[in-house]
C-alpha cells in the first residue's frame, strides 16, 4: 500500500479554521479530497494521513467526518489539548473513531519551547504511552534539544518528527540541526516525516540539490525502517506542485533505494507507525 504520511484538508469558512492567513494567496482557498484525488490516482497512492491544521477540538470532527465519506483516508492525525485536564475524555472518545490514528501538538507555534515537559502536558504523555498511541511532532530545530529531554524521560514514547524538524535549508542551517537530530533517532520507537523541506527552502528558487544533504542525513540517521514519505499537500504549493514534491525524494532518494526499502519509505512504515 502506498500512502502520502502527511498532508492536509482545510474549508476556510469553518470557524476553528484560522490558518492560513489571506496573505498566503496560494493556499488561501478551500482544499478537499476531491482536489487531491487525480494527484494520488497519478502516482498510484492509495491511502494518505490527513494531519489538522487548527489546534481546535472542532477541527477533529472535519476531519474524521471527511474519513467516513472518503477511501482516500487512511487516518487522521488530530488535536487535544495536551495540558487541559479534559484531555483523558477527549482522548478516550477521539479513540473510539478506527480512523484516529494520532495526535499532533503544535509545538512550533507556542511561545514556550518546553512547554512539553510542564507537568500537566506529561501527565498525558504517560496516557499516550499506556495507549501505545503515537504523537506527531511539529517542530524546529530549536526544540530538539527539549524533544531529547522527553525521550530521555519517555523513551518508549511512539512519536514522528514532522518535517525533518524544519532546518532552514535556505539559509543552510546544519551543523546544530544535523547533530541533534542524530541523537533523536537513538531513540527506537522514533521516526520521522521527509516531508515539508520544500518550504523551508528558497521557495522560488530551489533546486532538487539543496535537499540532498539533508534527506541523506535523516536516512543515514534514521534508517529504512524510520523514515516516511509526506507530501505536505497543500502547504507545499508555497513553493513546489505535488509532482515536484514527489521529484524531490525520487531524486535524492528513492532512486538509490532498493525496491523493499522503497515501499518502507512510501507506505509500509506508515502503516505499521499508525496501524492502518
Amino acid at each position: 500500500m502506498k500512502i502520502d504520511a502527511h498532508q492536509h484538508y482545510w474549508k476556510l469558512e469553518n470557524q476553528h479554521t484560522d490558518w492560513p492567513t489571506s496573505d498566503l494567496t496560494a493556499i488561501y482557498q478551500n482544499f478537499l479530497p476531491e482536489n487531491l484525488a487525480a494527484h494520488l490516482k497519478q502516482h498510484h497512492i492509495e491511502k494518505t494521513i490527513v494531519v489538522q491544521a487548527s489546534p481546535h477540538l472542532k477541527e477533529n470532527e472535519f476531519l474524521l467526518e471527511l474519513a467516513e465519506h472518503h477511501d482516500s483516508i487512511g487516518g487522521v492525525v488530530g488535536w487535544i489539548d495536551m495540558a487541559s485536564e479534559q484531555f483523558n475524555e477527549d482522548f478516550t472518545r477521539l479513540k473510539k473513531h478506527p480512523k484516529f490514528v494520532g495526535i499532533r501538538p503544535m509545538l512550533q507555534s507556542l511561545e514556550d519551547n518546553r512547554w512539553i515537559l510542564r507537568a500537566d502536558v506529561k501527565k498525558n504523555i504517560h496516557i499516550l504511552i499506556e495507549n501505545d498511541f503515537p504523537i506527531d511532532l511539529l517542530i524546529y530545530p530549536r526544540h530538539l534539544p527539549v524533544i531529547l529531554e522527553l525521550l530521555d524521560e519517555f523513551p518508549t514514547l511512539r512519536a514522528v518528527i514532522d518535517h525533518c524538524a524544519k532546518p532552514n535549508i535556505k539559509e543552510q542551517q546544519w551543523e546544530k540541526w544535523s547533530d541533534e537530530i542524530k541523537k533523536v533517532s537513538e531513540f527506537e520507537s522514533v521516526m520521522c516525516k521527509i516531508s515539508g523541506l520544500v518550504t523551508e527552502a528558497s521557495h522560488q528558487s530551489w533546486e532538487l540539490k539543496d535537499f540532498k544533504p539533508y534527506i541523506q542525513h535523516v536516512f543515514n540517521c534514521f534508517g529504512s525502517n524510520r523514515i516516511m514519505f509526506g507530501s505536505d499537500w497543500p502547504v507545499c504549493l508555497l513553493a513546489a506542485s505535488y509532482d515536484e514534491v514527489i521529484q524531490l525524494v525520487n531524486e535524492n532518494l528513492v532512486k538509490e533505494m532498493s525496491i523493499k526499502d522503497g515501499d518502507l519509505f512510501f507506505g509500509g512504515n506508515a502503516k505499521q507507525f499508525y496501524k492502518i
